[in-house]
């Protein structure tokens, strides 16, 4: 058996992962923790950072501790998964959530896939926004495997996802503003 890269559906509540043994052909979590390892709420970023890239993972970190919204955003990326994929047979697919964060990134930064495969195989905090742990666990990123999987990421599947976090920006920003 094999140890699975994530697992099917949306966790309720922000708890580190746990090892499960099961394989499905492409799931919206992350690859699992090692043991004792934070989970995507727990990972350091300074809000401080003028560097774009903590901003973006920051942005990132709130989409996915936020139930609701996660939740939102991950039915439209379902979508990504074609029709005739049975989810439980097969290898397994890139998760839905690595797919999300390295096409933010690739696209907002304006990376071309060069530069994404050598960050997201060699910066710490990327690397741990995408679900590996502090030890690592010595995967890498190859490139044909990038473009394949951020790809997906069509223009109207962005658009929809869009929509839905700048509603929520927009519904936070009116929280904040009756607090003060």
């Amino acid at each position: 058996m094999s140890q699975t890269l994530g697992v099917e559906g949306v966790h309720s509540g922000i708890l580190p992962y746990s090892f499960v043994w099961e394989v499905f052909m492409r799931a919206f979590e992350p690859p699992l923790w090692q043991l004792g390892e934070a989970s995507i709420a727990e990972v350091e970023l300074d809000p401080g950072s003028r560097d774009d890239i903590p901003q973006l993972l920051l942005g990132l970190q709130h989409l996915y501790i936020t139930p609701t919204l996660r939740e939102q955003v991950f039915q439209v990326l379902d979508e990504l998964i074609p029709e005739e994929v049975d989810r439980n047979t097969g290898r397994p697919g890139m998760a839905l959530w690595r797919i999300l964060v390295l096409g933010v990134l690739r696209l907002n930064l304006n990376w071309d896939y060069d530069r994404l495969q050598e960050m997201v195989n060699q910066h710490r905090t990327i690397r741990q926004m995408l679900g590996h742990g502090l030890s690592d666990d010595g995967e890498t990123y190859h490139l044909q495997t990038l473009k394949d999987n951020v790809s997906l990421l069509t223009p109207e599947i962005l658009d929809r996802i869009n929509q839905i976090v700048v509603k929520a920006g927009h519904e936070l920003r009116k929280k904040t503003k009756r607090r003060n």
